[in-house]
């Protein structure tokens, strides 16, 4: 496919873009989607990558046939192809193909326990657990898979949302070597702010901690080097998700040393996973292959692999500049409609991704998300976004509600509305948002009685 593409029109590399979506009032009109944090559309090269490489899919590894080598060889092409996007050191790192970023996580934290076994035994003679600090801004992803298997505590972060760095280093310091593992998200996926994740390696290693960092939100929207293993700014573990970076079919990266994966036996077990079994002894397979058990997605790889040579293509710092444009229209656009509240987005200065946060008062976050696209066919996210205790932070939820919500978990819970931003969407998209979010603050009533 021959890419054509300007800095403000990236449309036609993606599927779908022109496809209309049915009104309330059941006429249609162009979608336009800006729920790009959760999935993204599919690139065009991807399904025309997808189409010209079916005719020779087959069972990788292992198999004589013609297909069965083309299909092994585009497998493992496709970990340079994810290495080189990221910069890991391929004399160190290992890529290990997953469902997704979710799976990827519990994968580290399920081996991890292995490598730290020998440490939370010995609690019982009163030594203390491993420490793995997480953040208060974490999605549910990277917060549900350490609990319970270690002591987990949180960085904090301030009213604004950010991350508080100096938290960070008296918690290390606090706990005096037993912390072995920083976990933390390159960007969040509600206010969009980008961590410096790299300052934060610095200071893990300095303390004898790894770092995993989940890129889920960062890898698809700007350029990223998890640098050299000797470096001291290394990022140990990187994972993400391909749906959320324009390749369908369900695949995701867990990118780790490769010492790591050796140890150890694999949260699954079976079919390509072992060199050698008997009834009674197993002998594993390096890593990678000792941690994809069964048959994998390769249709999935084939496809993430295609987006990755199409973003790199476009150029990841051309879709950073581009997104952050549409993310600083919207701010600015918004801070005009009264009525609306937005959330963490005052110091101008703060690095972010696509991602804009807010809330219209006296409409109920999931009722304004559902006028938005019944009236104009606006897709956005609304409510918690997986991350709880980071979005009641922000909307300083008293205790009191948060406690009635635990006790009533169907009730319907405090939440925002998040537009966030692919490489295909527009300005004028933003100014449609901006027009049908005053027509709707002029006469929020009546929105409201006709959505009941």
């Amino acid at each position: 496919m021959s890419l054509t593409f300007s800095k403000l029109s990236y449309g036609n590399l993606v599927v779908g873009v022109d496809t209309p979506v049915q009104l309330r009032n059941g006429k249609k009109e162009r979608g336009i989607n800006f729920d790009n944090a959760a999935t993204t559309p599919p690139l065009v090269s991807v399904i025309e990558e997808i189409r010209n490489f079916a005719p020779f899919y087959s069972s990788i590894h292992r198999g004589a046939g013609y297909k069965a080598k083309i299909s092994s060889d585009k497998y493992e092409e496709a970990r340079i192809t994810v290495m080189g996007f990221v910069g890991a050191d391929t004399r160190k790192d290992v890529v290990v193909f997953v469902k997704n970023a979710t799976e990827a996580i519990n994968k580290v934290a399920y081996r991890f326990a292995q490598e730290t076994e020998y440490i939370n035994s010995e609690t019982k003679q009163g030594k203390e657990k491993v420490v793995v600090l997480s953040t208060s801004m974490e999605h549910h992803s990277n917060d549900l898979p350490w609990r319970g298997k270690y002591e987990v505590d949180y960085i904090e972060v301030d009213e604004c949302g950010r991350l508080q760095f100096d938290d960070f280093v008296e918690k290390l310091e606090k706990y005096k070597g037993r912390v072995k593992l920083v976990t933390v998200a390159g960007a969040s996926n509600v206010t969009g702010y980008i961590n410096p994740v790299h300052r934060i390696a610095e200071w893990a290693h300095k303390y004898g901690a790894k770092i995993l960092v989940d890129g889920s939100q960062l890898i698809p929207h700007t350029p990223f080097d998890m640098k050299p293993a000797a470096s001291s700014k290394h990022i140990d573990f990187l994972v993400f998700s391909a749906h959320k970076m324009y390749a369908p079919f369900g695949i995701g990266v867990l990118i780790g040393p490769m010492d790591f994966f050796a140890k150890g036996s694999p949260d699954y077990a079976g079919g390509g996973t072992v060199k050698a079994v008997t009834h009674d002894r197993v002998i594993w397979s390096e890593p990678p292959s000792k941690d994809e058990a069964g048959t994998p997605n390769l249709m999935g790889v084939v496809a993430l692999a295609a987006a990755i040579k199409t973003l790199s293509t476009i150029g990841m710092r051309n879709i950073d500049k581009h997104e952050k444009a549409l993310a600083r229209q919207l701010i600015q656009g918004l801070k005009n409609i009264d009525c609306v509240e937005m959330y963490c987005t005052e110091d101008e200065g703060q690095e972010r991704v696509g991602i804009v946060p807010f809330n219209m008062k006296a409409v109920p976050h999931e009722k304004l998300a559902e006028i938005l696209s019944g009236e104009a066919g606006i897709a956005v996210r609304s409510g918690c976004f997986c991350a709880h205790p980071y979005v009641q932070k922000l909307m300083n939820v008293h205790q009191d509600k948060i406690r009635n919500v635990m006790e009533n978990p169907q009730e319907p819970k405090p939440g925002m509305v998040r537009a966030s931003f692919g490489l295909y969407n527009e300005h004028k998209e933003v100014d449609q948002l901006l027009e049908v979010l005053h027509e709707i603050a002029k006469d929020r009533r009546r929105y409201l009685k006709m959505y009941e």
